[in-house]
């Protein structure tokens, strides 16, 4: 599961460490959040085509990466 997920699956359970998630909720909450972003990249993108970051990167490229999604 991608880190930045996990951190907000964990605040919207408020859940830690010490309280863990079953390992099946961790599955199915970074395949709904993977999809979310999916959905979203696919609504900002014919916006963004044209889009650069002030350090050279792509709006879309970088979502992707902060939220670990390969679509």
């Amino acid at each position: 599961m991608n880190e930045r997920i996990a951190e907000l699956a964990k605040q919207a359970y408020g859940v830690d460490d010490a309280k863990p998630l079953h390992p099946s909720a961790l599955v199915a909450l970074d395949a709904f959040a993977k999809l979310i972003v999916a959905e979203c990249i696919d609504i900002i993108s014919p916006y963004a085509v044209k889009m650069e970051n002030f350090d050279g990167g792509h709006p879309i490229a970088d979502l992707k990466k902060h939220f670990g999604v390969e679509k």
